[in-house]
């Protein structure tokens, strides 16, 4: 029979059974036991979605034999994959593979309309030492708010970006790399996002933030990076987090809705390599009701709009969740 620990509502009694060790109060999980391939049965598929729904930062262990195309086809049954970046095709269109490490806390692509709803990360070549990944919940940095701080965030909307700095946040792989940079800016897209999303699938509410973010709308630029200052170490607190130390054959999973990452740069000049897939996500809607808009770039060409839908019988890892059920 499957363990299925702290995940409420998923059936146990018809899929290959695995393993669930929770790993943090706000988000993390370890998956063992599960052997990925093609024939998983869409019953396992449907709950490792609400294991990664509720504990948002998942590591599923012991996939060594997990190559590129493995990886896109198990993506593939997890939800529609996107291109493999908006603007950097040339390393390849289904997979994206990421050399250093992305030391700056963001979440994925939030500069285009529908962020990506998951990401699936398989480390290549790991360092020696070094070299983890760590993870923040943004539904639990909501939660934690006061409610001064909660009204004030309810009521803002940010404009994210790729015309940026990039060598600015990150200062290992990718941004020393001139050839990559100009890519990443070839296309130039700006979205207005709600800093409070309303998760589609469980209706937890969390901030929409990260190094993408250029401006408050109607705010100043110091007034911008004051807030943002303010709100992004809610999000960072060590507390909040979850940190994993890369072992041979480990798959991560990730909702990309409700956490922000980031690549610990601690494993010297050695090489380190990733491959990313993300999976195609709606288009964030605001406490308000009130969806993002587009202001500059079509992303219609890298990824179409996911229709999500509402997880009956949801249960958050954390009671320190808002959800608005």
């Amino acid at each position: 029979m499957t363990a299925i620990l702290d995940t409420p509502g998923v059936q146990s009694s018809s899929h290959t059974p695995f393993r669930v060790t929770k790993l943090g109060h706000n988000l993390g999980a370890r998956i063992d036991g599960l052997h990925i391939d093609a024939d998983l049965d869409d019953t396992t598929v449907a709950a490792i979605a609400r294991v990664v729904a509720v504990h948002k930062a998942v590591i599923i262990t012991g996939q060594h034999h997990i190559d590129d195309d493995a990886q896109y086809a198990f993506g593939q049954r997890l939800g529609v994959p996107t291109k493999a970046h908006p603007t950097v095709l040339s390393r390849g269109e289904d997979l994206l593979p990421l050399e250093g490490a992305a030391n700056s806390w963001h979440t994925d692509v939030t500069f285009v309309d529908r962020i990506p709803k998951m990401s699936i990360l398989r480390a290549v070549v790991q360092p020696e030492y070094g070299g983890a990944t760590m993870w923040a919940s943004t539904v639990a940095g909501y939660a934690a708010l006061p409610e001064p701080l909660r009204v004030l965030a309810d009521n803002l909307r940010a404009v994210h970006t790729n015309d940026y700095d990039y060598a600015e946040h990150l200062t290992v792989g990718d941004s020393s790399d001139p050839a990559y940079r100009a890519e990443f800016h070839k296309t130039i897209f700006r979205t207005e996002h709600p800093v409070v999303r309303v998760h589609p699938e469980t209706g937890e509410r969390a901030l929409t933030l990260g190094h993408f973010v250029e401006s408050f709308v109607g705010l100043k630029t110091s007034e911008t990076a004051d807030i943002l200052r303010l709100l992004q170490a809610r999000i960072e607190r060590p507390d909040n987090t979850f940190r994993w130390n890369w072992n041979a054959g480990d798959i991560a999973i990730w909702d990309n809705r409700s956490t922000q990452h980031y690549g610990v740069a601690d494993f010297g000049s050695a090489y380190r390599k990733v491959n990313r897939v993300t999976l195609a996500g709606d288009i964030p809607v605001g406490v308000d009701g009130r969806p993002s808009v587009s202001l500059n770039g079509d992303a219609s060409g890298y990824s179409v709009v996911d229709t999500a839908r509402r997880i009956p019988d949801f249960e958050p890892a954390s009671e320190r969740s808002v959800r608005d059920f």
